[in-house]
């Protein structure tokens, strides 16, 4: 941007100031620096023909009396009514007789009053590189009228002084002043100039030379510097010397005190002087080669002291201190090794090793020291299975005996077992059949009923073995009191199912605009906790983003470390989405991708809920999995109605494989092993 300020400096002095010093002839230029100074002059019908020559002569006169040249001061001339003509540009004439010729040559226009559209001109056609306007050099603008203009004439002149453009406004006869305000730049007794007729025009000519050339103000003025007068053109401003700076009055200056100010880098003690410092210490320190940091004085190097290991100067003095693992006697000087372990200041859970200041720890035989270096483990040689026992290995610390599962007997060598029939030598209580297998037995149940937990009893089902997680629609178009039914609607699901660590587990997820998991699988393990949890839980409201609740189930909900058992024990993964509105993101990628990882999905609709979105959700076939009503208040009849679709069916023939690694000891491990192999053979011979 043009330093256009530097415009006030070439115009800045009064005319009061004007008549104080002799005027410039045309012998005595201007000399105040370069200038692009464009004149725009009025020609409407108004100016009559010998207002217009005095106001041609009033231009002449100014030019006479600066210093034109290409680079001194660019001179162009603007002529405005009802439109515009520009008699020459700032880039056309290098030579006053030129500028003066062409001023005579104009012919006035003798229309309307444009002054707005004049400004307009200038500014996007007048000042501009290509018609000769310089960058960092002032922009003035001299504009002449005798009317009040026709058009707007604020917004545009605002922006003309925005770009940087001086307006001086000088109005003739019947001009408006509240125009020439809007039109001139600030202070407006220095740009604004009204005059009675075309006669006197030339006092403002002579008050503009003073402004454009000025005087040395510092010479020519008292101007109460207490210390250094600057003059510039037109004005003068006061500097301090070295070490001072200048009031707030202007002219007066004041030392700066640096260490006040902080504006200094001593370390402990700043003496200041007008512009400048020097540093000093506190006592007890002496001042470094660098003369701003300080040491303290080390009374150990002085070789008087007697202490036992290390010597620690201090200010004004100094004290004894010893190494790491002893401790200074009253003496102040001697040191002892500290033995935390005869002090019982260790948490070794079996042996304590001392050395001074510290100590490790060690563990008796048979047991082996953990990984935090303080308690002990018995080796566990059965774990290990540094043992040769064929089935059952008995540990104790760094030991073992053997024996054996239940319907063998140990043979002489302590390590072997030999079979017995269990059905026949125990008490096996099978309520149907019981079947043995080596070393152990199961039990079975007729067909169309299941064996229960106890492995023993049959009947048909409470609620299948499943993993369940339960998304509910959180958002505010549920409202309060139907969030209240929806977690009474849970409560009713929760009721149907054999909720326990090893039946059924239940997870919750509320969904609105965002996601929270309110409990996993593996938090509660009885139908009563999970209630008391569900009427606790508090109601989000904001927005329905379904699709989002859908990923976190898939990528979050289903994990071991979340309490899903794993995939390969094949118990039922099962995902129930309850929603009362259109989804506000897109349902499909994870819907399809839910259903792909086996995970069985149930959608449960409300009120607003969309078809087309619940049968997305729901898994084939959908008659099974897709629920809607109309009213939150007969969603107990849903949970009536999901109560039969989440037991198995009961005449399907399938059969339930236990999982071995859930066995609690090897006769249950044999058990379902063998189980799993007799369910499959049954099957496949039927």
């Amino acid at each position: 941007m043009k330093m256009r300020q530097l415009g006030a400096l070439c115009l800045l002095t009064l005319a009061a100031l004007a008549s104080a010093r002799p005027k410039a002839g045309p012998e005595q230029k201007c000399k105040s620096g370069p200038v692009d100074l464009v004149f725009l002059i009025d020609s409407s019908r108004s100016v009559r023909p010998h207002e217009f020559e005095t106001m041609r002569k009033f231009m002449i006169d100014i030019l006479s009396t600066l210093d034109i040249g290409l680079n001194a001061t660019r001179v162009g001339v603007v002529q405005y009514s009802s439109q515009l003509r520009n008699e020459f540009s700032l880039k056309t004439h290098a030579k006053l007789d030129a500028m003066v010729k062409g001023i005579n040559e104009i012919i006035p226009l003798a229309q309307g009053t444009m002054t707005g559209l004049a400004i307009k001109y200038i500014m996007d056609s007048a000042f501009i590189a290509e018609e000769g306007d310089r960058p960092q050099v002032p922009n003035v603008a001299v504009i002449v009228t005798d009317g009040r203009p026709q058009d707007r004439v604020a917004e545009v002149a605002a922006e003309a002084r925005e770009k940087g453009i001086e307006i001086y406004a000088v109005g003739v006869a019947r001009a408006d002043m509240a125009s020439l305000r809007a039109m001139a730049s600030p202070p407006f007794e220095d740009h604004v100039f009204l005059v009675e007729s075309f006669d006197l025009i030339h006092q403002f000519g002579l008050q503009f030379q003073d402004k454009l050339c000025g005087m040395d103000l510092c010479l020519e003025s008292d101007h109460g510097c207490e210390h250094i007068c600057e003059s510039s053109p037109g004005s003068f401003h006061c500097l301090c010397l070295p070490g001072y700076t200048l009031n707030e009055d202007g002219k007066t200056c004041a030392a700066i005190d640096l260490c006040a100010q902080g504006k200094h880098d001593c370390e402990h003690i700043c003496v200041s002087s007008p512009g400048s410092f020097t540093c000093n210490c506190n006592k007890g320190y002496k001042l470094n080669d660098d003369k701003k940091t300080c040491s303290m004085i080390d009374y150990c190097s002085f070789g008087n002291h007697s202490c036992d290991h290390e010597c620690v100067s201090v200010l004004n003095g100094y004290h004894c201190r010893c190494n790491q693992g002893y401790r200074l006697l009253d003496d102040g000087k001697t040191c002892q090794a500290i033995d935390l372990c005869a002090e019982g200041k260790h948490d070794c859970e079996q042996i304590c090793i001392s050395a001074p200041g510290v100590f490790t720890c060690d563990c008796n035989e048979g047991y082996t020291l953990n990984k935090d270096k303080k308690t002990c483990t018995p080796i566990d040689l059965c774990a290990e299975g540094k043992h040769d026992c064929e089935q059952i290995c008995i540990s104790a610390p760094g030991v073992f005996t053997c024996d054996c599962n239940k319907g063998f007997k140990l043979n002489k060598d302590k390590k072997t077992c030999t079979n017995m029939d269990m059905c026949n030598t125990v008490e096996h209580g099978c309520e149907h059949q019981c079947v043995s297998t080596l070393g152990s037995y199961y039990c079975i149940c007729p067909e169309g009923q299941l064996l229960q937990e106890d492995g023993k009893s049959c009947g048909t089902c409470k609620s299948a073995n499943i993993d369940l997680v339960l998304l509910i629609d959180g958002s505010k178009s549920v409202r309060p009191q139907n969030f209240e039914l929806v977690k009474k609607f849970v409560n009713q699901v929760v009721d149907s199912l054999d909720v326990s660590a090893h039946g059924t587990r239940v997870g919750l997820v509320q969904y609105s605009s965002r996601v929270r998991t309110e409990f996993p699988l593996n938090m509660y393990h009885t139908a009563e906790e999970i209630k008391a949890a569900v009427m606790k839980v508090d109601y989000m409201e904001k927005g329905t983003m379904t699709g989002l609740a859908l990923k976190h189930m898939l990528e979050n909900s289903f994990l071991e470390s979340e309490g899903a058992r794993p995939s390969s024990r094949n118990i039922p993964r099962i995902g129930l989405v309850f929603t009362d509105g259109r989804s506000q993101d897109d349902i499909t990628e994870y819907a399809k991708k839910a259903k792909e990882a086996g995970i069985t999905m149930y959608a449960v609709g409300v009120g607003k809920a969309v078809e087309d979105e619940l049968r997305e959700i729901a898994s084939e076939p959908q008659e099974k999995h897709f629920y809607y009503t109309t009213d939150f208040t007969a969603i107990s009849n849903i949970a009536e109605n999901l109560k039969l679709n989440v037991c198995p069916e009961e005449s399907q023939g399938e059969i339930e494989v236990k999982d071995p690694c859930a066995c609690e000891s090897l006769v249950e491990f044999q058990q379902a092993t063998m189980s799993n192999l007799e369910q499959l053979t049954q099957k496949h011979i039927l």
